[in-house]
């Protein structure tokens, strides 16, 4: 009888520690306390709704001792445990110098969570997201994401919600959210509760394995703020928050880096290089063939001379010389025009004289 008892009583006595365990591990039951506050909530939107009986549990930031820095624990969906129950998320709160987890749990009643606004329903008392009744979870159109999932107990009620407001403090205490607990709230912790789901450990021990997700390396704009499915990081569903750089934020640097060649205006001016002035000058080298005299005309240099200029303001001017080069060697065509001045035209030879007939003299008379 003693041993059956015993026997019994291991097994309570495990479930009794689980969340002690889980409080070491993933910071999501209590006693873990840090010396500085936890950064503030990131801003994202809600992935939709997988399916019907589904909950949103929203995102927390989790001090990780090993590597002794905040890790954000993205918001996922996750089925409740069973019907009926609710999340009430965590919570950080300043107590005795130091910054203490309060651990989330599910139980028939939201309890407190320290007056935070998580979004999506939670508004820092009680859940706005919905309602079960008769084994069915009703959403509440105003504040869960249906998407596209085909739900027929849907319901529209407004709320005050702010998720975008500046001061998204994440804990409650001096500097932070001064709230207190309810009557009801109080009442609500002494209700059964169950610890968070294996889908909600295995989001959290994704979470410390993604160094993205690391408050010194996001600057508090997790890459990964909110996933569909519990563990799966990647693809479609997942939401980072606003103003998180590209996923992995590492991919942003090569790019930066390529930048300067992009807009590099020292390879764009290297194009001189390759429109090769000098070859494209090459016309104006056919000149000479106006070389001939009857091309050395005054009026065929002109007519040559404007394609000079109109190239000019295309290249760098330091190229001109090498185009006034031309010019020099044509310079000395004007100066042979002389030659044929120096020559003048020879002038028709005479008409050769008929040779002086010989006097006649008249013999000497006797």
């Amino acid at each position: 009888m003693h041993n059956k008892n015993w026997r019994l009583l291991v097994p309570a006595f495990l479930l009794f520690l689980l969340p002690g365990i889980s409080s070491a591990q993933f910071g999501i039951s209590l006693s873990v306390n840090v010396n500085v506050p936890p950064p503030e909530l990131p801003v994202y939107e809600q992935p939709p709704l997988p399916a019907e009986g589904y909950i949103f549990v929203p995102g927390y930031w989790f001090w990780d001792a090993d590597v002794s820095d905040y890790t954000w624990i993205p918001g996922t969906w996750v089925e409740a445990p069973q019907p009926g129950y609710l999340w009430t998320p965590g919570y950080w709160g300043y107590d005795g110098g130091a910054y203490l987890w309060h651990g989330g749990y599910w139980g028939p009643t939201v309890g407190f969570y320290g007056g935070v606004n998580y979004g999506f329903g939670y508004t820092g008392g009680g859940y706005e997201g919905g309602y079960w009744r008769g084994g069915h979870l009703f959403y509440n159109r105003a504040v869960v994401n249906i998407g596209t999932t085909h739900v027929t107990n849907v319901y529209v009620k407004n709320v005050t919600i702010n998720n975008t407001t500046v001061n998204r403090v994440s804990f409650n205490g001096p500097g932070g959210v001064e709230a207190r607990a309810t009557p009801a709230q109080l009442a609500a912790e002494k209700e059964h509760h169950l610890p968070p789901s294996s889908a909600q450990v295995r989001q959290a021990t994704a979470a410390r394995s993604n160094p993205d997700l690391r408050a010194k390396a996001n600057g508090g704009h997790p890459t990964v703020a909110a996933s569909a499915k519990p563990g799966v990081f990647t693809g479609a569903g997942v939401v980072k928050a606003t103003g998180a750089p590209a996923h992995p934020a590492a991919a942003e640097r090569p790019a930066a880096r390529a930048a300067p060649a992009a807009h590099a205006a020292p390879a764009a001016h290297a194009a001189p290089a390759a429109h090769a002035a000098p070859a494209e000058h090459a016309p104006a080298a056919e000149h000479p063939a106006a070389k001939p005299p009857v091309v050395h005309a005054a009026p065929a240099h002109p007519a040559a001379a404007p394609a000079h200029p109109a190239a000019a303001p295309a290249h760098p001017a330091e190229e001109h010389p090498a185009a006034a080069a031309p010019e020099e060697r044509r310079a000395p065509a004007p100066e042979a025009r002389p030659a044929p001045e120096a020559r003048p035209a020879p002038k028709p030879a005479p008409a050769p004289r008929p040779a002086p007939k010989p006097e006649e003299h008249e013999p000497p008379r006797g």
